[in-house]
């Protein structure tokens, strides 16, 4: 069940500076992410996002039903622009329910995040030609930002877990285990997001 808090205009002036140009958040999710060694990569986010501004709109009374309509038909209009959105299903008050999965070659497309059609970047992969190395990170706020966000009332929750038979360089996962399903050189490293104050996940491998 998602949680739904009211938002003070002057919470919410906090919140758009906090969250720079950003306009989704995520507030509730599991997302998946496997890495092999030979670059292909497998992810998936099934989840709950906020869209910031007409959470805004429509806890100060600015935004009427039928402007809210019309919101979640423009959400609508970017979900469908990206092939990877599976599942989209509006709940209220700017919260909706998505679920994502996209697939392929990170050697050759370099970079992935969730979700596509917009400038956010929430969580993805990037590969760098140069170093030859993959990083995984989520999208990173000040402890100051974080605090703006929490006192709004909007936090983020979820897990993470990426699965990968390359060489790990460095990573901050809460939990590190042999990956019996996969079986192999694969492991799987876990991160509880717990609130908006947990650590931004960081991963980075050497494929090869």
């Amino acid at each position: 069940m998602i949680r739904i808090f009211p938002l003070k205009a002057a919470a919410i002036a906090l919140l758009l500076s906090a969250t720079l140009s950003g306009c989704y958040m995520p507030i509730r999710y599991d997302a998946e992410i496997a890495i092999h060694r030979t670059g292909h990569y497998e992810f998936k986010f099934d989840g709950y996002l906020a869209r910031i501004e007409l959470f805004q709109g429509l806890n100060e009374g600015k935004i009427s039903a039928a402007e809210e309509q019309k919101q979640i038909e423009l959400i609508k209009r970017d979900m469908g622009r990206d092939k990877g959105v599976k599942e989209y299903k509006y709940i209220k008050k700017g919260h909706f329910k998505v679920n994502w999965e996209n697939k392929g070659d990170l050697l050759k497309v370099k970079s992935v995040s969730f979700f596509n059609p917009t400038s956010e970047y929430m969580l993805g992969i990037r590969y760098n030609s140069k170093t030859r190395l993959v990083s995984m990170s989520g999208k990173s706020l000040t402890v100051k930002a974080k605090k703006k966000l929490d006192k709004a009332g909007l936090t983020s929750t979820g897990q993470i877990r990426v699965y990968t038979d390359a060489k790990v360089i460095s990573h901050n996962a809460n939990k590190v285990a042999i990956n019996k399903r996969l079986g192999g050189r694969y492991m799987t490293y876990t991160w509880y997001i717990k609130n908006i104050f947990a650590p931004t996940p960081s991963l980075i491998l050497q494929p090869g």
